[in-house]
């Protein structure tokens, strides 16, 4: 294990015993008391367990959260200071591999070859060697593309429940990083559960994205400790691909729900009285500490891309609003859309990019944009009309808008790469100039004579004609 080994080698000291456990909470009655977020050790049956030191309670007790099951822990056993936060060991042979938040390998391979450890609680970069976010990074989605352009080095949160593909845009824009733009990918598997990370695992596999992708996953049945710590864990490596290799790195979480809510559980355990919602009073800092460290500098640059769970589908719940007050671009992934079969199930209309502007798309690809979300409002305005009165009550204007926004609708979906395999479609990347040649000639009414489903599931309007 790799803090273990790394604390071993310097020899750890005997700093107390463990006095109380309360499930994955112990306490330990300590000689001296340990600074927090310090990593202690005991050992039991061949079997060690980390902690990780979270409150004093006075000044021989300190409160900390079991890194691993607590099975098998008991009173009165020893408790060993490593010297140090939780470490993660770093070498350049970390891409394509699967591994846990110890740095440990989860798919059976040697451990990494040790180069050096980084502590999961670094500080961020310097403000002076940071740098802001950049233009454009094209995914070769057409609907992203358009309508909220993902922001280079910037912040991406894809917000929506459960079984809208979340995970599949995500594996998407990862097998775009690696081909579009030859960087690389860290996933971070927060509170995943055992068969998603194993399909996700074989299909990046399958989709020829392993190589240049890191994977670090804590699972759902993991300690709260774990899951709380997992994201750290893999921005720590992302951190050392920027840093010390100098990678364009696209970092990716799914899901940042689950850390918030790792670490309600984890103040619920410590005894603290929750706060709005019954979310933990510090809710903000915590989601602070993890988003202020991703950022880029001159050696090399994060981009990051966060799936959000949406509590009831309520975007001012406190987590999504912590969240979302951090972020560039938000993608809203809708039920109403996925169910009218329209993949990737983006709404056009809730989705943006505070970067949204003339100067950073220029006028071309805003004037465009601008013209596809107002075809698609005016046509949910009259959405309702048309069912209850028929399309022929509309005039002649409306009527056009609403067969274009249509059009422009279907066109807008697209088949993914990397589950080709399960949808028997190719799958298709489309440039973002092809992109707005295409929605400038649905609007300039070029494509009105042409079928629906002419326009669905289709790359560039080549196809279709």
């Amino acid at each position: 294990m790799s803090t273990v080994e790394s604390s071993q080698s310097r020899g750890d000291t005997l700093i107390g015993t463990i006095a109380e456990i309360h499930g994955p909470v112990v306490v330990i009655a300590c000689n001296r008391l340990p600074p927090l977020h310090q990593a202690l050790r005991t050992s039991l049956d061949h079997e060690t367990y980390l902690f990780e030191v979270h409150q004093h309670l006075d000044e021989y007790h300190v409160r900390a959260i079991t890194l691993h099951r607590t099975a098998g822990l008991q009173r009165g056993a020893p408790v060993y200071d490593t010297g140090a936060p939780l470490h993660v060991p770093v070498a350049p042979d970390c891409l394509g591999r699967l591994l846990n938040i110890f740095g440990e390998p989860l798919d059976g391979a040697p451990p990494l070859t040790k180069q050096g450890f980084r502590n999961v609680h670094g500080r961020p970069a310097p403000l002076q060697e940071a740098i802001g976010a950049g233009g454009i990074l094209e995914t070769g989605i057409k609907v992203i593309d358009l309508l909220c352009p993902f922001i280079k080095w910037g912040k991406t949160g894809l917000f929506g429940g459960a079984g809208v593909g979340k995970t599949v845009l995500i594996m998407e824009f990862m097998h775009a990083i690696a081909t579009l733009h030859k960087g690389v990918s860290v996933f971070a598997g927060v509170g995943e559960r055992i068969r998603e990370g194993h399909e996700l695992w074989h299909e990046m596999q399958e989709a020829g994205v392993m190589p240049q992708t890191l994977m670090v996953f804590g699972q759902m049945d993991e300690s709260p400790g774990v899951r709380f710590r997992i994201g750290l864990s893999a921005l720590t490596y992302a951190e050392y691909l920027r840093d010390t290799l100098h990678k364009e790195v696209l970092f990716v979480m799914d899901n940042i729900f689950r850390f918030v809510q790792a670490g309600s559980e984890i103040s619920s355990l410590l005894g603290r009285m929750p706060a709005t919602v019954g979310y933990q009073p510090t809710l903000l800092s915590e989601v602070a500490e993890m988003q202020d460290r991703i950022l880029s500098t001159h050696q090399g640059a994060i981009t990051s891309v966060q799936a959000v769970y949406v509590p009831a589908d309520d975007m001012t719940d406190p987590a999504v609003s912590a969240i979302l007050s951090h972020l560039d671009t938000t993608v809203i992934l809708s039920r109403t859309q996925a169910g009218k079969g329209i993949y990737p199930a983006v709404d056009p209309l809730q989705s943006g990019s505070k970067l949204m502007d003339r100067r950073t798309l220029g006028d071309r690809h805003y004037t465009i944009a601008e013209g596809v979300r107002g075809h698609l409002a005016r046509y949910d305005e009259l959405e309702d009309i048309i069912t209850m009165l028929g399309i022929e009550e509309l005039s002649l204007k409306d009527r056009r808008i609403v067969v274009r926004a249509r059009k422009l609708q279907r066109y807008l979906t697209q088949p993914f790469r990397v589950i080709a395999s399960h949808t028997g479609m190719q799958g298709l990347s489309v440039p973002l100039e092809q992109t707005l040649d295409d929605c400038e000639a649905f609007l300039l009414g070029r494509y009105d004579d042409l079928p629906e489903e002419r326009c669905y599931m289709r790359g560039s309007m080549a196809q279709a004609t």
